[in-house]
């Protein structure tokens, strides 16, 4: 039997997936893009699909705790603390390398300094003004100038340990300072050396030859044992010649030094039996012959002195930077 119309408007048939009614607007539901965070303004997310918020929804933002700033702020300022604490235990590490090693070098300067003091010392008790060559500066021996020199490094190598040791910033500085001024003042010496060379060759000669009238006089015996000394192991005489002694002895008689043969009064036998060259000129071709060994030895010194200077400068700016940040 068929149904009649009236039927039919009473039953209604349930409305399926395929009605067009029923369907949803294709707005309503979207895929979470693969683009995270890029949020449609106006739009709130539920399980990765993007829906359209209520008319009170789109009123209201959102807004992130206070509480979340002052977090990151704190992890913030914990990781550059972190980072400074770091970098501060480096260069406290750094600081003790070169106290140690500083210390260790002024050690030896130190110690260097000691048995230069002690030779000079020794030289000083037991052979007098020894090598005093010059009339014109008599206090010029070799005792003097170790003593001198000694004195001076232990003065240096001795502020050099105590302010390693100490980290003492006007100790540091004082011995930079000191050791300064020595490194210019040989420059200095060095530099007018070769640019007078030979004014102070003929001046080295003139006085030289001055000093010639002092020999075996009293009050000399210092001058007369260097120049005995020089004769006999140089195998020279006189300064130029043999010939210089002549003025000084009024007469043709050289030192007993000057024999080929020592013996008592040989001055006064012929030439024949005395050395013929020069002293000046034997001193020199022996100070060219070890030029080189004289070469290394100054350039180890200046670069003792050089390490000194940067291993007091450095500690000396690490001790300031330790000062000021603990400070």
């Amino acid at each position: 039997m068929r149904r009649s119309s009236t039927d039919e408007s009473t039953y209604r048939r349930s409305p399926s997936l395929e009605s067009k009614d029923y369907s949803l607007p294709q707005s309503a539901f979207r895929r979470y893009s693969s683009s995270y965070g890029n949020h449609l303004e106006g739009q709130s997310s539920f399980f990765g699909f993007h829906t359209n918020p209520g008319p009170k929804a789109t009123k209201t933002k959102y807004t992130s705790p206070k509480g979340n700033k002052y977090v990151v702020f704190y992890l913030d300022l914990s990781f550059i603390f972190l980072l400074e604490l770091k970098r501060c235990s480096m260069a406290r590490n750094c600081l003790q390398c070169i106290k140690y090693l500083m210390f260790v070098f002024n050690l030896l300067f130190w110690l260097g300094g000691c048995g230069i003091l002690g030779v000079g010392i020794w030289l000083a008790v037991t052979q007098g003004n020894f090598a005093t060559l010059s009339a014109s500066f008599p206090s010029l021996s070799a005792a003097n100038v170790l003593i001198s020199a000694g004195t001076v490094v232990m003065v240096i190598g001795f502020l050099g340990c105590i302010g390693a040791i100490k980290e003492n910033k006007c100790l540091l500085l004082s011995f930079f300072i000191l050791l300064l001024i020595v490194l210019l003042l040989e420059t200095i010496s060095m530099s007018l050396f070769f640019a007078y060379k030979e004014e102070i060759d003929r001046y080295a000669q003139a006085d030289l030859k001055e000093g010639l009238w002092l020999y075996d006089t009293e009050g000399n015996i210092g001058l007369t044992n260097a120049w005995s000394i020089i004769q006999t192991d140089f195998r020279c005489c006189g300064v130029s010649n043999y010939t210089d002694w002549f003025e000084v002895y009024n007469t043709t008689q050289v030192p007993d030094s000057c024999c080929l043969e020592y013996s008592q009064r040989c001055g006064l036998h012929s030439p024949g039996t005395w050395w013929k060259a020069p002293c000046y000129e034997r001193v020199k071709v022996w100070l060219q012959e070890n030029l080189l060994a004289v070469w290394i030895f100054g350039l180890c010194i200046v670069l003792i002195q050089v390490l000194g200077l940067v291993f007091a400068m450095t500690m000396y700016c690490q001790v300031l930077k330790t000062d000021t940040f603990y400070a």
